[in-house]
């Protein structure tokens, strides 16, 4: 089956291109925005060890899988998962796993370009010298001002996602590509910039140390499984978004050589932006474990009272505002090609239905931080409760499952033929970690988010 059939969105023109949108896809705003934070709240050194590890054992064999059976379907989530199924002589209520996986990327857009939407205002307001003088007071009110602001928010979140339908819209070679082409080495080339500026803020080797000298005391079974989760939702792994890209690799191209480099590189920019930022914050005598603030409160105080803070400060938004748009049009593009498939209508018009409809939800996300603060969902507003719904429910089931159907469900023979993997005791590994180790530790994690651990 899987020799035959071409997709019909068209192919990457080479590995690099799969490798360039793959790492956009997975490098976003949880490398630049969270995973500072969560070093910072767990430790340093040895929290970055431990998520190392588990990047290695649970999210480089999950993402081989979902590659995997992208490349075999050809299609979009749901139609792959059906047809895989089928191939498989599995149940055919596999096909759920692409439903769980289209739903959960357009709902995490909903949110996720809201949140784009504030880096792309910081970066107006780190150009009009917003930041100029800040101290904790001023920049709370101005992060204040911007939540309390229904108007500004659905601008931006209106800029961003007209961008990402922009890019979506012009197909696999004509827009993902091309866009990822640029983005990718713009936003390492902004990160290395802002790591030069570190090196010159004469606390450059205490960020160091602070990021790379484990001290395992202050590690425990909460830092484990946050560094678990964290490696297994960076790497956007359950959310259809590797397995629609997956569908447009050519036949030739290695899945495991690819899937190594695609995880290293989106652990690089997350290391690249703990470097960056820590040295910075330490120079200005901010606390690293500052939480969610730390990006958007914590940090415009320190660019406002360095030298050459207003332009490095507009550097890093703009860096923020890349990542986050790298990301979102590969979490769309799994909806786009469904109703491209499913419904036969052009490309362009599938852009239009999905877009609005993101849009319009995304709008009441932006709502939930001010004219509709009061209104919750069992307990949570909305942002917070798309928010849960997909980061500690839907990934988890999604990779779980892939895993699972991956490992158990589909004949050796195909995932062997599939992998082309050369050495045997290598697809044995593999095989093993994604039947076993993989599936037990994002199980954990889930019990952990639901509260039943921890």
């Amino acid at each position: 089956m899987a020799d035959i059939k071409k997709s019909q969105h068209g192919e990457w023109s080479s590995r690099f291109a799969f490798i360039l949108a793959a790492t956009g896809s997975a490098v976003g705003l949880g490398n630049i925005w969270k995973f500072p934070y969560i070093t910072g709240e767990n430790g340093g050194g040895a929290f970055v060890v431990v998520y190392l590890l588990c990047v290695l054992a649970i999210g480089i064999p999950i993402m081989i899988a979902e590659t995997m059976l992208g490349r075999r379907g050809r299609q979009s989530p749901i139609n792959t998962m059906s047809d895989l199924a089928d191939e498989a002589g599995a149940h055919k209520n596999w096909h759920y796993i692409g439903w769980l996986g289209v739903i959960a990327g357009f709902l995490i857009l909903a949110y996720y370009s809201v949140i784009a939407g504030w880096a792309l205002s910081y970066v107006l307001k780190a150009l009009t010298g917003s930041f100029s003088g800040g101290n904790p007071e001023t920049m709370g009110a101005l992060f204040k001002g911007l939540m309390d602001s229904p108007v500004q928010q659905v601008f931006w979140h209106s800029v961003f996602m007209a961008a990402t339908m922009f890019i979506v819209a012009r197909g696999v070679s004509g827009g993902l590509e091309k866009a990822v082409r640029f983005l990718m080495p713009t936003l390492f080339v902004l990160l290395i910039l802002l790591v030069g500026y570190a090196m010159t803020t004469g606390y450059y080797m205490q960020g160091l140390e602070f990021l790379f000298k484990p001290d395992f005391s202050e590690i425990d079974g909460h830092a484990i499984l946050t560094a678990m989760g964290h490696a297994f939702f960076t790497l956007s792994l359950g959310m259809g978004a590797i397995m629609v890209y997956g569908s447009y690799l050519p036949k030739h191209i290695s899945i495991a050589k690819t899937s190594i480099i695609i995880s290293c590189a989106d652990t690089a920019v997350a290391l690249l932006a703990g470097m960056a930022i820590f040295p910075i914050v330490f120079a200005n005598g901010l606390e690293a474990g500052s939480g969610p603030g730390l990006i958007f409160q914590t940090l415009p105080i320190a660019f406002g009272n360095m030298t050459g803070g207003w332009l490095f400060g507009i550097l890093f938004f703009i860096l923020l505002s890349f990542a986050a748009l790298s990301s979102s049009i590969s979490l769309i593009e799994p909806a786009v090609a469904y109703l491209v498939e499913n419904k036969n209508i052009a490309r362009q018009k599938a852009c239009i239905w999905a877009g609005l409809i993101t849009w319009g939800l995304g709008v009441t996300v932006a709502f939930s931080f001010n004219i509709w603060s009061g209104f919750t969902i069992f307990g949570k507003g909305i942002f917070d409760l798309l928010d849960y719904l997909t980061a500690n429910l839907m990934l988890p089931i999604g990779g779980f499952c892939i895993a699972i159907f991956a490992g158990w469900v589909m004949k050796p023979e195909d995932s062997k033929h599939e992998l082309e993997m050369t050495n045997p005791q290598i697809y044995e590994a593999w095989k093993f970690l994604v039947s076993y180790v993989a599936p037990a530790a994002v199980f954990i994690v889930f019990l952990n988010v639901i509260g039943i651990l921890g």
